[in-house]
This record gives structure tokens, C-alpha cells and sequence, in this order.
């Protein structure tokens, strides 16, 4: 796969106001034929220091026939998405406009060579990382990184209990508004455990529903209510990184950049 890692190395050729000079940083052409967009790779002359230079040598890396345009204007920072939808154009390269007009291209896509994060977390009510983690996406914000997601969100909803964590939730009987009688089953954590026992003896079954309970791959960044859990490390022998249950955008965005370095770094 060919996914320049920044459009300044992109030059789109549709005229020579230079003759066949190009722009210094073009390692790449998008040149316009009456089929469509084809795709050069270009070498320049290294001795000049011009800002436009002479091409030494060039080669067609995909021509119009393989070539397709999508259609709409993207985020050329969300690069997981972009070769996403360059593997279903069907086509070997897919060329990008980005919001502000710059142009990119995607030649042979293959995710394969992006890093799967592993995100653990549970709903209702909103599934905070998840959610947080596909916004940030979508912002281009760990488009350096080159990692996609995959999403492990258990439905609370699902589990069989007479007692939920919390109404905001939705639930009808809760441990933050009603009292336990005995003998009930709980959905909750090792929070709701202590709470429980604490509160009302050990007359009641626990369905843990904790995100950290779930995890099964690595390297994973997982939701937990435990502040002394949160940080990088080893779970359960899967190595990933643990966020508190309130965790601001930053803190989430800096705890995947953390974990993805170190795990590289391994």
C-alpha cells in the first residue's frame, strides 16, 4: 500500500505554467487525462534549490483505468476511513479531496498494516471511550498513529438482574436509588460488590459487568470506575490501558498515544 503520510508531497498536474518543472516537496503526481486522474511517482532533480524543479524520472504507478475519484470531500486525517472506503471502491488507487480542497490518494489499501486497538465498554447510557474514541477518529486526531478500532461493548441491558448500577441508565430499580431486600442479583462491578456488602451483607448474586472483565486481546484501552486501576500496563496478561470512567477527551486521546508507542516500543 502507497498512503503518503501528508498531501504536501501531492502535486495535481492539469497544466504547466512551469514547463515540467514541479513543486519541490511533489514526490507524487495526480495527473488529469480525459479518463480520469492517473498516478505518477516522480524523482527530482536534487541538485537544484529552486522551489520549482526538473524532473529526473518519473513512473506510472496506477493509470486512469485503476484509478477512481471519490466522489465527496473527507477528512484526509481520519486514514483509517480512507482506506477503508479505498478497499470498497473496488478500485487499486482511490483519489481524496479533503475539506479545504487538498487532494490525497490511497494506492492498493490494505489495513492489515494498521495497529488494532482493542476498545472495551458497556451501554446504556452513552458508551463514553467508544463513542469519544470514534469522534476523535473522525476528527483525524490519530491519524499518525495508523490504528483502527475495534469495538467490544457489552448491552447491560442484556444481562438478566433484578438491580442495575444507576438510573441514568434507564432502569426501573437501581443501586443508587433503591434499597437491596435479599436474595437479589446485581449487574454491577467490584464497586457495586463493596457497596453491597457494606451496605446490605452478602445476601445477593453479583453479574460482574466491569469493561476490564471483558477483555480478551491486546494491545486494548478499556473503561473503569477504579481510579487506582487507570493507567498502561498489564491486565489479565493483556497489555493496554485503563481510563476512568469520567475521562476527559484529552486524557483518552493521550492514553492511546501512550499505549501505542509503548506497545510499539516492545
Amino acid at each position: 500500500m502507497i498512503f503518503p503520510e501528508h498531501c504536501k508531497v501531492i502535486g495535481v498536474a492539469s497544466e504547466k505554467p512551469c514547463g515540467d518543472r514541479v513543486y519541490a516537496l511533489s514526490r507524487y503526481l495526480l495527473r488529469e487525462t480525459d479518463r480520469g486522474y492517473e498516478l505518477l511517482e516522480v524523482t527530482l532533480d536534487p541538485s537544484k534549490k529552486s522551489v520549482m524543479r526538473d524532473v529526473v524520472s518519473s513512473r506510472v504507478l496506477a493509470t486512469a483505468s485503476d484509478t477512481t475519484h471519490y466522489p465527496e470531500k473527507v477528512q484526509l486525517n481520519d486514514r483509517a476511513r480512507l482506506v477503508r472506503l479505498a478497499q470498497e471502491s473496488g478500485y487499486r488507487c482511490t483519489v481524496f479531496t479533503g475539506l479545504e480542497e487538498n487532494m490525497t490518494f490511497v494506492l492498493d489499501p490494505d489495513l492489515s498494516v494498521f495497529l488494532t486497538v482493542h476498545v472495551y465498554d458497556v451501554l446504556p447510557p452513552r458508551p463514553t471511550l467508544s463513542a469519544s474514541l470514534n469522534e476523535m477518529e473522525a476528527l483525524g486526531l490519530f491519524g499518525d498513529l495508523s490504528v483502527v478500532f475495534d469495538h467490544h461493548i457489552r448491552d447491560i441491558s442484556k444481562v438478566f438482574a433484578d438491580v442495575y448500577p444507576c438510573r441514568a441508565a434507564g432502569y426501573s430499580r437501581t443501586l443508587d436509588a433503591d434499597p437491596l431486600h435479599g436474595g437479589e442479583r446485581v449487574a454491577g462491578c467490584l464497586t457495586a460488590r463493596q457497596f453491597c456488602t457494606e451496605c446490605y451483607g452478602a445476601d445477593f448474586e453479583l453479574e460482574n459487568i466491569c469493561p476490564l472483565d471483558q477483555v480478551a486481546e491486546e494491545p486494548f484501552i478499556a473503561r473503569c470506575c477504579r481510579s487506582e486501576r487507570e493507567g498502561i500496563g498489564t491486565w489479565n496478561g493483556k497489555f493496554g490501558a485503563i481510563v476512568h470512567w469520567g475521562a476527559s477527551p484529552a486524557k483518552i486521546a493521550w492514553s492511546v498515544q501512550e499505549l501505542v508507542r509503548r506497545w510499539r516500543a516492545r
